[in-house]
Order: C-alpha cells, then structure tokens, then sequence
C-alpha cells in the first residue's frame, strides 16, 4: 500500500512541476488573458458611462440651429468640460431652486401603470398603459413580485430618461420606442 500512495504522490508532485515549466512568457500571457476576461465586461460598462459630451446629447438639428458647429475641436472640447463640472455641481442647485427649470422638467415626468412589471433584466421592454413604449438602455437587474405597477418616466439634466418603480424607488435608464 506504502508504494501506490507514494505513486500517487509522486506523479502528482511530477504534474505539478511539469505545469511549473511553462515559459514565464507564456504564462505571464496566460494571467494576462484571464485577467482581461474577467475584467472586459466591467471595462465596457465603463466606457458606456463615459461622459456623452455636447455633440451626443444634442440631436443634430439643434448641435447647428446653436452654432456648434462652427466650433474647433478643442472648444468643444473646453465646452464638453464645463457642462460636465456644471452639471456635477451647479445644475443641481438650479433644478432644486430654479422655478422655470422645475417646470420643464416637470414635463417630462410621466407617471403610469406598465403592464405585468416584474422589474427588469438586461433589454426590459416595459409597455405603459398611456400607450408609450419603454426600452431598458443601461445594464442592471432588478426582481420585483409585488403587485405596485406603477412607474414614473424622469427626463434628467443630461436629457437621458430613467423609469422609477414608484413603489420601491428602483431606477434605470430607458429609450422610448413610441
């Protein structure tokens, strides 16, 4: 019995220093690729998140109808940092106190039933009972078996939409299809 656990033991050492000969390039290469595997899906979640800019918030009749176009690549590029050091700090402030901003904002806040919501997985189409036709556009999950249905549409600052579960304040980002 001694000579087949050392067998064992021996072949398992011998595996074990057989795997350790890989060249260090290749298995430095080996810890690379899985290291990108495992960290590609947060990295594309993190450019989607990615500061959109001037030119992608505005559709292209009003990017012209405001001369932005006219601009330099590197004014729209000193316009895109001071929206997004606004919109950080200031434009908070300003839709809390400005009375003309809450109005429009206003607006755009929908409050509806959506038919049979059960949250949302991923590509969530959510269909309200006012007719409109909502699209999930940012990851995320959320399981929901209440009976509430009712949701609210927010237009934020940025001018992206977001649905609120009005029941437990759960949000994510939508499209409206129609």
């Amino acid at each position: 019995m001694p000579v087949a656990i050392n067998r064992v033991q021996s072949s398992a050492q011998h595996g074990a220093q057989r795997h350790s000969r890989l060249p260090r390039p290749l298995r430095l290469g080996c810890i690379s690729l899985l290291a990108l595997t495992l960290l590609a899906p947060a990295l594309a979640t993190a450019r989607d998140d990615k500061f959109p800019g001037v030119r992608k918030l505005m559709s292209d009749e009003q990017f012209k109808a405001a001369g932005l176009d006219n601009l330099t690549p590197e004014q729209l590029k000193q316009l895109d940092a001071w929206l997004l050091q606004y919109t950080a700090g200031e434009a908070t402030v300003l839709r809390d106190q400005n009375a003309e901003v809450r109005e429009v904002e206003s607006a755009y806040n929908v409050e509806a039933q959506a038919a049979e919501f059960r949250g949302w997985s991923g590509d969530t189409v959510f269909r309200l009972d006012n007719g409109q036709v909502w699209k999930q556009r940012l990851d995320g999950r959320f399981a929901y078996g209440g009976d509430d249905q009712r949701v609210r549409i927010e237009r934020n600052f940025m001018g992206f939409f977001r649905l609120v579960h009005v029941a437990t304040g759960r949000a994510v980002g939508v499209t409206r299809l129609r």
